[in-house]
């Protein structure tokens, strides 16, 4: 069963919690997953860029989803972030992200290596070959260096193991290219929670959300609002929250949302290097853009 098909709302791009040695805090993890249910989030990815899974071993990756899995219980879908730059390690992460349980897959392009237009489509055509699992692609050209042409994914998206794209370029451009693509068996999900309603009205399904992490029921309820045909109460939320979610982005993600959960006492804990502690003028402003937000009493 694809539970990846029809799936619209808010997906969180988790937050991985450490304790202040820096080991994963798995008690941690599985409050957030319940809060993330009971708050209306209607998918969870785990082990993606918001996660610091870059940072992380296999066996840690492991434990992770397999906690998200177990505890989200098959109440939400949970999406596993397999992504390398190297095709065989993606397709190794994605096989073993399908035996824990994983309702789907995150890849992202090639990193660092790149690739031509053919090396692209093989990276992501050898897992969705190979793996029995829905997959949504990843295009993030600013972390990665290279973009998914559009080219290829006209070749990649009637793949029946490929279910999607989150375009998280921020060009607009882009999206309108790609929008023909959009049906019931390839969704288009926005990366970038600043233009979730510019993507919603192309045809898009929601956002795989940064700013989740701290505010889930309004991310959720800006999205469905959308969707279900009250345009303005969407619109007007998506402003109201405008200046926190670009301020979650003032610093690499995710220095300002973790900073912002630990600020929050949701206990986030630590960044694992080369990641570190926010700046403190930035910092100072990011509290002030929660204030107004009404996260902090």
């Amino acid at each position: 069963m694809n539970k990846l098909q029809g799936l619209r709302g808010s997906i969180v791009a988790l937050v991985t919690p450490f304790h202040q040695d820096g080991s994963v805090n798995f008690e941690r993890l599985r409050q957030w997953v319940e809060w993330h249910i009971e708050n209306k989030t209607d998918g969870i990815l785990a082990l993606g860029t918001t996660g610091e899974s870059s940072t992380m071993t296999h066996e840690e990756d492991d434990a992770v989803l397999r906690c998200v899995v177990e505890t989200a219980a098959g109440r939400v879908p949970v999406i596993a972030g397999t992504g390398s730059n190297c095709t065989e390690t993606m397709l190794e992460k994605s096989r073993r992200a399908q035996a824990l349980g994983a309702d789907g897959l995150l890849l992202i392009s090639p990193y660092y290596n790149k690739a031509n237009a053919e090396g692209m489509y093989r990276h992501f055509a050898t897992v969705a070959d190979q793996v029995d699992l829905p997959a949504i692609l990843y295009n993030v050209p600013g972390r990665t260096g290279c973009s998914i042409s559009v080219e290829v994914l006209e070749r990649l998206h009637s793949h029946p193991n490929i279910a999607g794209i989150k375009e998280a370029s921020g060009d607009m451009s882009y999206a309108m290219k790609i929008a023909h693509l959009v049906g019931d068996d390839f969704a288009l999900w926005s990366g970038n929670d600043d233009i979730t309603i510019p993507l919603l009205s192309i045809g898009g399904s929601g956002i795989i959300s940064v700013w989740a992490n701290i505010m889930p029921r309004q991310c959720h309820d800006m999205v469905m609002n959308f969707l279900e045909g009250d345009r303005k109460a969407a619109v007007d939320a998506a402003l109201r929250y405008l200046p926190l979610m670009n301020g979650l982005f003032m610093e690499v993600n995710p220095i300002p949302v973790k900073t912002a959960m630990n600020r929050m006492g949701m206990e986030a804990g630590p960044f694992r290097l080369p990641l570190c502690e926010m700046d403190a003028a930035h910092q100072a402003a990011l509290e002030k853009l929660m204030e107004e937000a009404g996260l902090l009493a």
